[in-house]
């Protein structure tokens, strides 16, 4: 999960937002993700269980820090199938959306899947370990997965705004 940034449009880091942490590792590890990590880095906090913090030194060169630390994180986890993308910043999405996601990936190390609301893209994003070399190389300074997935036509789109709106909330 990426929770690293200050929030400078929200005023302060989103990790330290209401619920919004305990929800999105909730939605995670309900929705069949572990291990749990959270990338902090303006603000770093005590994650709540089942998750483990990744304190990324340079979080401030942007988003790209963040997913970076985040798949060398999990790929370390033995057996590890691909990763599951998300933000903390997105507060109506729970298990269910991260479910459906990870339904969909069959776990296969070969599948790009992303949840779509009324067709926009968003997250959760599952990247299968066969495409974690080529998403690490695209990245960039405050760009995250998005154009690495641009690129790819085997993306599938998972329609999720039947469960959540998927709309991260960037102002108060």
């Amino acid at each position: 999960m990426l929770a690293a940034g200050a929030g400078r449009r929200f005023g302060r880091p989103k990790v330290l937002v209401d619920d919004w942490l305990s929800r999105a590792v909730a939605a995670l590890g309900g929705g069949g993700c572990s291990p749990v990590v959270v990338m902090l880095g303006a603000a770093v906090v005590e994650v709540p269980s089942p998750a483990s913090p990744v304190v990324v030194a340079d979080w401030q060169d942007g988003v790209s820090a963040s997913v970076r630390a985040g798949v060398e994180a999990v790929r370390e986890a033995a057996g590890s199938a691909g990763v599951v993308l998300t933000l903390v910043d997105l507060p109506d999405v729970d298990a269910h959306v991260v479910a459906r996601v990870v339904e969909r990936s069959r776990h296969a190390p070969d599948a790009l899947v992303r949840a779509v609301y009324d067709g926009r893209p968003g997250h959760p994003v599952y990247v299968g370990s066969d495409h974690l070399d080529a998403l690490l190389t695209s990245l960039a300074g405050d760009r995250g997965a998005g154009p690495f997935l641009a690129t790819r036509a085997d993306l599938v789109a998972v329609e999720c705004s039947d469960l959540a709106t998927g709309r991260d909330v960037d102002e108060p």
